[in-house]
């Protein structure tokens, strides 16, 4: 018998199918059509058994338009065909078609030229999950239309996490539409043959398998607790952004994708297509939780508190769109493990909190400065509380559990956080003080850091949390600091001129002389003492700096000019006036500027 052209076996199928449909109907015998089906199935044995044969090893039928349409049509026509040898055949070409099937699912990725990636990651249309169809809003009219679908993808990257060639590797996630098609057709023979369930297997296998590989060029590849906890933190901090990143890559496209891919390809089944994209898509899931689960469990350390933040915020922002794309069924199971999730984030973040504010009151490395100045720890502490504002609407959620002691009622759990960390800061700072054995530079270094912290809440949003009357208070306290590093200084270099004892003065001139000259003596030692002291102290802000000099000029200069104008008459004529009298108001007011310079 001469074989049957591919065309005509593809035709007579289909015609066979029809009039047997009819002959049910109609009750006619079909005798007309044994010859005809009888050479039809033995062509489509032996196309099967052609690709079953040794000469076909290593070769692919889906390789060839031609190949790929002329086996599908042979295995069409042997589904539901009675015999050993078409039994054997059947067998034969339902463990190719699953093989193919398989291979087709790795190697059947798009491939982008380096200008057609770059023109995908325009702007051009919104991450949106109505932007990748389901089953039911499947435009298949625009298959062909790539940059329509890759364009989708741009908004998902962050330039600054993403480079080029990692999108590259995971663009290609995304099937062409051709194979797409001839997946399709391999999906509803076997699925006509009832081999859903080993179809499932070789899809789920994989596509998890290349959805896995997503992940690892993320950075979010399987690690295991003692892996993360033995990775550096630089190391750490980027693979938490990046987290960040994948999860929503995932939401926005990875599993958007998956869903559309699978509709396509199991249109005929709706039970395989749920069941296909639920394992494929919760598998990746599970390995970004598990990774997020192991941050939290990772030991406090207050460098961690803002990428642990960001992780909750983005999971939780994120998770009705993620569930979104599950089945009810599984949405359950997916809903408990990630709240379980932000439950283990949430208690990272109050343990953070906790071991911070801890951290600041038994910080022993916080030796005093040389000369003053804002202390490293008032810099680093008033940062990180600036920076935790940003993160206020979250801080007040996960810390509302705590338990506060706060005399305003009204006061929220993150204000109440700020305040304890700033009292602690300011409590460590008086600490500090009490290092310096001059209390005028006491009172300097209090004021100086004190202002510090004030200027950084009013421009801040911290303001918001502590209120005006919080930072009125403050300045009130550098008012008496200041006051009290006027006293412990330069009253003393004052006293010296004073009249006491010298209006009582009686005797010859040559005794009030005497006197003069020691008072003199007196105050330009004092002076000098304080002036070489205090010119290497440092008062960091300008405006603070000025105010102390203002204030140590109105004390000294009138009442010096006042001194030497009394009893300069005196000393006239007093061989070495000059080495006693040795500066004018002038000189004083001159050097005053440099005091505090550092």
């Amino acid at each position: 018998m001469p074989p049957v052209s591919t065309s005509h076996l593809q035709n007579t199928v289909h015609k066979v199918s029809e009039e047997e449909d009819d002959q049910e109907g109609s009750g006619a015998s079909g005798d007309d059509l044994d010859d005809e089906s009888d050479a039809v199935v033995e062509e489509a044995v032996r196309v099967v058994e052609k690709w079953n044969s040794p000469a076909a090893e290593g070769r692919l039928v889906f390789e060839s338009p031609k190949d790929s349409e002329e086996y599908l049509a042979a295995a069409t026509c042997l589904v539901g065909t009675a015999g050993a040898r078409v039994e054997v055949a059947l067998q034969g070409a339902m463990y190719r078609l699953e093989e193919e099937f398989g291979k087709l699912l790795t190697r059947g990725s798009v491939s982008l030229s380096p200008e057609d990636l770059h023109a995908s990651l325009l702007p051009q249309l919104s991450p949106t999950v109505s932007t990748f169809s389901s089953t039911s809003s499947v435009d298949n009219s625009n298959e062909g239309d790539e940059s329509a679908v890759w364009g989708t993808w741009s908004s998902v990257f962050d330039s600054e996490i993403l480079d080029i060639p990692v999108v590259m590797h995971i663009l290609p996630y995304r099937i062409s539409p051709h194979t797409i098609s001839i997946l399709k057709d391999i999906a509803d023979v076997l699925l006509r043959v009832g081999h859903s369930s080993k179809l499932c297997q070789v899809y789920v296998k994989a596509r998890r398998d290349t959805l896995m590989g997503c992940l690892a060029v993320l950075e979010v590849d399987k690690k295991s607790l003692e892996e993360v906890q033995g990775i550096e933190w630089d190391i750490l901090n980027n693979k938490m952004k990046k987290w960040i990143q994948a999860l929503k890559v995932v939401v926005h496209g990875l599993l958007a994708e998956e869903r559309r891919i699978c509709s396509q390809i199991f249109a005929a089944d709706a039970h395989s297509e749920e069941e296909c994209f639920t394992e494929v898509a919760k598998g990746c899931v599970l390995q970004l939780l598990r990774f997020a689960d192991n941050i939290a469990i990772w030991k406090p350390s207050s460098e961690k508190l803002f990428c642990i933040l960001e992780m909750y915020e983005a999971l939780a922002e994120l998770l009705p769109e993620l569930l979104a794309w599950f089945s009810v069924k599984v949405r359950g199971f997916i809903k408990e493990e990630a709240e379980l999730t932000l439950v283990n984030l949430g208690d990272a973040v109050r343990g953070t909190v906790a071991e911070f504010a801890n951290t600041i009151s038994r910080e022993t490395s916080c030796g005093s400065i040389p000369g003053g100045g804002i202390h490293l720890m008032t810099r680093c502490v008033m940062n990180y509380v600036v920076e935790a504002a940003n993160y206020s609407r979250w801080l007040n959620h996960l810390l509302a559990g705590c338990e506060t002691q706060v005399e305003n009622q009204d006061t929220t759990p993150f204000g109440y956080c700020v305040l304890i960390l700033i009292t602690r800061l300011v409590d460590k700072i008086e600490d500090t003080s009490k290092l310096y054995a001059d209390e005028a530079l006491q009172n300097i270094f209090l004021m100086d850091n004190l202002l510090y912290i004030v200027q950084k809440v009013k421009s801040s949003e911290l303001r918001t949390w502590l209120g005006d009357n919080w930072i009125h208070a403050r300045y009130g306290l550098i008012r008496a600091y200041s006051k009290r590093y006027l006293q412990s200084s330069w009253t003393r270099v004052i006293a010296c001129l004073r009249d006491d004892g010298l209006l009582l003065t009686t005797g010859s001139s040559s005794t009030l002389k005497g006197a003069l000259k020691e008072r003199f003596k007196s105050f330009n030692l004092a002076y000098e003492e304080l002036y070489r002291t205090q010119t290497t102290w440092m008062v960091a802000d300008p405006q603070l700096r000025e105010e102390l000099k203002i204030s140590i000029s109105e004390q000294l200069i009138p009442t010096y000019r006042s001194f030497v104008e009394r009893y300069r008459g005196q000393l006239q004529g007093l061989r070495g006036l000059a080495k006693y009298v040795k500066y004018s108001p002038e000189d004083l007011e001159n050097q005053i500027v440099d005091i505090f310079a550092g």
